[in-house]
Formats: structure tokens, sequence, C-alpha cells
């Protein structure tokens, strides 16, 4: 959420920033409940200031005075509490209107209306080459019994999965990876809660546009689907020292997806699953654009990293204006090359965005001057599973419909090949 201040004063910044993201808001209503709400609360303030007076003036008046003062004070006091029904009125419309005010995006961002239109910012390695007709992750899982993906639908569903055998060794190979790796960047490690209250989801700016994308409970938690969420609610409602900052966190947790918006797509394999595992990055640090830029580049080249121990192809996008959400200042993809569809697939977002979150979290922090301010607000995943087996077993497949077992992961999964002699 952004000051209302800086709002009325960046009124055309704010709407240019709207029409970028391809976000709907109305900025001339909000600034117009606005003028309502300040004149109702001046008001407001009018009538107490009277009320206090008059509340004096009782002290030293004579009986007969004193009872036409009351008599005023009870008409005074009916005034209020109707001025009090109306602020309460018109703050139900600021706050959904306040809600709804998107992020200005970078001026690095490049215009776009969606996905197609990112910006390819950097490219490693080439796309696999094969002597031989590659297959997706979806023939190889199913022949080498390390996925089963009927009896998933049959018990979970619609994108149901059942992992098996090398392909639960090989998920958990991967996260022990990623242990090591972002561990070792100086993170404070956390295992998080996926059901998650009301409030973090509004805070982080799931809510309320993205509702239908969320699992919902009937006692009125939602499952999240990444662990950002329950990492920026810890310090909701808290005050920090800036001593402690950058606080970096690495977050594990089940994750949850609706994928409302995806009918008809991606409906084979483990593409665009329902339930899934990752790791994500959090970094809460100083409120400084520098820093936040700093910051960004430093978690995405994290996981750049991460998918160059694995030696997978590929490419950083950086995403347009029509590809950013509500609260995005500006958000990086890693694509990673899958032959079985000869494109490049999102394995990763990395995002940063001002006190867009903090401020409607309430986290603060008390500056060197001490002064109080909303700490910037950064995420970043660090890798999915078990999306990242799709692009490590399509690129590490053999002639033979075994899998080579890349050499990093060959310590955690305990042989040198999936399917074959070892």
């Amino acid at each position: 959420m952004l000051d209302i201040h800086f709002i009325r004063e960046n009124v055309d910044i704010i709407k240019a920033g709207a029409v970028k993201k391809k976000i709907e808001v109305d900025i001339d209503r909000l600034i117009a409940v606005d003028d309502e709400r300040k004149l109702i609360r001046q008001e407001l303030d009018i009538k107490r200031a009277e009320q206090n007076r008059r509340s004096s003036e009782i002290q030293i008046l004579k009986d007969t005075e004193r009872g036409k003062v009351i008599e005023q004070m009870q008409h005074l006091k009916a005034g209020m509490a109707e001025a009090e029904e109306r602020l309460k009125e018109v703050m139900i419309e600021w706050q959904k209107l306040m809600l709804m005010v998107p992020n200005i995006p970078d001026m690095s961002v490049p215009d776009g209306e969606s996905d197609a239109d990112n910006l390819e910012v950097k490219k490693w390695g080439e796309p696999t080459e094969f002597s031989f007709t590659p297959k997706d992750h979806v023939e190889l899982m199913t022949h080498l019994d390390m996925a089963d993906f009927e009896r998933g639908a049959k018990v979970a569903g619609f994108r149901g999965y059942f992992l098996k055998g090398d392909g639960v060794l090989l998920a958990n190979a991967v996260w022990q990876l990623a242990l090591k790796h972002f561990g070792g960047k100086g993170m404070t490690l956390l295992s998080v809660p996926s059901l998650v209250r009301r409030e973090p989801f509004m805070g982080t700016g799931y809510l309320p546009q993205g509702e239908e994308d969320l699992y919902k409970t009937q006692d009125g938690e939602y499952l999240a689907g990444t662990a950002e969420v329950a990492t920026m609610g810890y310090y909701m409602n808290e005050t920090l020292d800036e001593k402690e900052f950058p606080v970096k966190f690495l977050a594990f947790s089940p994750c949850f997806r609706r994928e409302a918006g995806a009918h008809g797509k991606d409906v084979r394999g483990l593409i665009r699953v329902h339930e899934f595992f990752k790791w994500e990055q959090v970094v809460l640090c100083k409120a400084e654009h520098d820093e936040s830029v700093r910051m960004h580049e430093w978690l995405n080249r994290n996981t750049e990293e991460f998918i160059e121990l694995l030696k997978i192809p590929y490419h950083t996008v950086a995403n347009c204006g029509g590809d950013l959400g509500l609260g995005q200042v500006k958000k990086y993809d890693i694509e990673l090359w899958v032959p079985g569809e000869k494109k490049y697939r999102e394995i990763s977002s990395a995002s940063y965005f001002h006190d867009f979150q903090t401020r409607r979290l309430n986290i603060r922090y008390r500056d060197a001057e001490g002064n109080m301010r909303f700490p910037h607000s950064l995420n970043s995943t660090a890798i999915p599973t078990p999306r990242i087996l799709v692009s490590i077993i399509e690129n590490y497949q053999q002639a033979d419909g075994t899998i080579k077992v890349p050499e990093v992961l060959v310590p955690y999964v305990g042989k040198t090949v999936l399917g074959g002699a070892q």
C-alpha cells in the first residue's frame, strides 16, 4: 500500500504506473473520497474541541445556565455520532480503494501486455542437443516408476501426482543441495506455516485481488502458495532496529495453488500442480532504493548460481509492466530449458516492493536518526519441487531411457544413474 500523501502528490505518476501494469484503479475517486474523509475528520475535531470547552464551562456555571449547556452538548453529541457514522462508511470505501492502488514500476521495467513481452537480459548455456529423439518427463518418470500420475489423479484429483522411488530421492536431493547453497548465503532458516490467516495475505498483496487462486478453509484461513506470505507475517505489527538489517530468511513450506486462471494449460505432468514444495528467499532491508536494487540482484543471482550448479541451460528475463503484480516494483524470472517442449519454462521469480508490503503489514524500524520508517521487502524463489525435476530429468536423459544424475546431486542421491546399472 502506498502512502496517501504520496499518492496525492504524484497522481499522474500513479496513474501512469497503473497503465503500465495494466491494472484498473480509480485514482480520481480515491482523491475525492480522501477529501471527504479529511472534511469529516476536521468536522469531528471541531466538535470534540467544542465538547471539551463546554465540559470545562459546566464546572463553573450556575444550575440554570448549566442545564442549557448540557442540552446543547446533547445536540453536539448527536451530531458527533452522525459524523462518526459517515466517517465509518467513507473509510470502508477509502480502504478498499487504497488496497487497489498499484506500486509504481521501476523505470527499467519494459513495456508489455503479458509474459510474452518479457525481455531477456541474460542467457546461460545452450539448449541441450541429443543424438536420439528425447522424451518428456511424464514418459520418462512413468517408465522408470519415478512418478504415478494416474493414481495421483485418482487420489488427489486433477493435477494430482505421486512421486515414487528415485523421484523422491531426486526431489530430496534438490532440497538438500538448496539447503547447503542458499543456507551458505548467511540466511536464517525457517520452516513456516502454509495455513495462514487473512492478514498476512492482505499485507503481502495476495488479497483481495487473488482470492480465486487460494484454497480457503471453513474457519477463514487460507493455504499459501508461497512461504513469502507467512515469512512476511513473521514481523507483522512489530518495530525492528536498523542494526538488524538486512534481515535474510530462507523459508521452506508446502505450497498450494488452485491455478484458477490456468484452465487447459499444462495439464500433463509436473509443470503446473496444485500442491508442491518450495524454498523461498525473503529479505527486509533499509528503506533505500539503491539497497533494494542491490539486494534484488543478489537474490536473483543466488538462484542463477544454483541452476548453474545443476548445469541446466537457462535465461533470465525482466518482467514487463503487464506481467507485474500489484506491489512489485521490478521482477526477474529465471526460466529453464525444457527439451520436451523446446522452450524455456519459469522456475523462479525475484521481486522487490519498496515499502508496499511492510506498510500494509505495519512492520517498522527506527533509523539512525531515530525516525520511524517502513523497511523495504524483497523475495525470490530459491527452488521449487517437483517442477525443477522436469528440467533435470529431460536435460539429463540418456538414449537407453535412464537419467544421469547431475554431478552435484550424486552425494545426496547416492547413485549416478536413475533407472539403470550404477
